[in-house]
């Protein structure tokens, strides 16, 4: 924060007051130079807070239950913070761009604009990040949950939530607190548990799939402009910091599959130096490579682990068959 005097009393919160007092704001700091720019909104940002706090965030975080996070600003959570911060922002910006008449009580002229303000920029960072500006159900949709209470509202949760910038921790959506509104509409406190809410977010989003233009556009698009969660390190017996495994990009039948891939390709190099009709130098060659692969690693998946590999290479009929294969390969080039 800017570091001020707390009765308001510097030299920049004290220029601005005098430059709203004679309607010259928004003026005076659309031609400033940057550093002028600068000391009007750090003056502008020490108005602005305790206003935005008292009058708007406060009341926010009480409906949503963040009792701790009413208390003051230095007590509010990571993401209310930075839902706090967006709002002062706005409201900077506006009061430097529409100040244009006399003001003598700029702490008053803020409070009057505070709400419009703040859901204007609401809504614009929304429309930023691809997601719809004020979420409503289509009537297609509402048709294709059979017009159920409580999925119309999940639908809606849904539309809000893609175009907020956090995430639910390290899951996709929040269904605690939608378990929690789930019980609200529909009064069911036993079956609205988080695997019960899981199973109707999948049946929502397999109705708006079927809209798939739409679905990638309010939707996929606003998801993937999340901020991704970052995993914690823990801390093990020893007193270390442990990192988390790293993330793997691929299943490990892919894996897997690569690398059979590239046994294959060296079994091929092999094959083409030996006489395609020596059946002994063909079984040599495919035991070699295939009779010694590390089924602990990567290839420990069905159907690649000990008990399927290197059956195929241990089972006379099973040998015969692969060189009957290979053979008829080596033949067509």
């Amino acid at each position: 924060m800017v570091d001020v005097d707390p009765t308001g009393g510097s030299a920049a919160v004290a220029e601005l007051r005098f430059l709203a007092s004679q309607g010259r704001l928004a003026a005076t700091a659309r031609t400033a130079t940057p550093r002028e720019r600068t000391a009007l909104t750090g003056a502008a940002f020490t108005l602005a807070w305790p206003v935005v706090f008292h009058r708007l965030t406060r009341m926010n975080e009480q409906r949503r239950g963040h009792w701790t996070c009413a208390i003051a600003v230095n007590r509010l959570a990571d993401a209310c913070l930075d839902r706090f911060y967006d709002d002062v922002e706005a409201v900077v910006e506006d009061l430097l761009a529409h100040a244009t008449m006399k003001i003598h009580n700029a702490e008053g002229w803020i409070s009057g604009r505070l709400r419009a303000v703040t859901i204007d920029a609401h809504r614009r960072r929304r429309g930023a990040r691809g997601a719809q500006q004020r979420p409503r159900l289509p009537r297609w949709l509402a048709d294709g949950l059979g017009h159920d209470p409580w999925l119309t509202v999940l639908a809606v949760e849904i539309l809000v939530w893609v175009g907020v910038p956090g995430t639910a921790g390290g899951l996709l959506w929040p269904l605690d607190s939608w378990a929690q509104r789930r019980v609200a509409v529909t009064g069911d406190v036993a079956g609205s548990d988080v695997r019960t809410v899981q199973r109707d977010v999948d049946r929502v989003l397999a109705v708006m799939r079927t809209k798939e233009r739409w679905y990638a556009d309010y939707v996929e698009r606003p998801l993937g402009a999340k901020t991704p969660p970052t995993a914690p390190a823990f801390v093990d017996r020893n007193a270390a910091v442990v990192e988390p495994p790293a993330l793997l990009l691929t299943e490990p039948h892919e894996l897997a599959d690569g690398r059979l891939a590239e046994l294959a390709a060296l079994a091929l190099i092999a094959l083409r130096q030996a006489d395609p009709c020596d059946d002994a130098a063909i079984e040599r060659i495919i035991t070699k490579v295939f009779g010694r692969v590390d089924t602990a690693g990567a290839m420990a998946c069905a159907p690649h682990t000990a008990d399927g590999l290197d059956a195929l290479v241990d089972d006379g009929a099973e040998l015969r068959r692969i060189v009957a294969a290979v053979r008829a390969v080596l033949a067509g080039g």
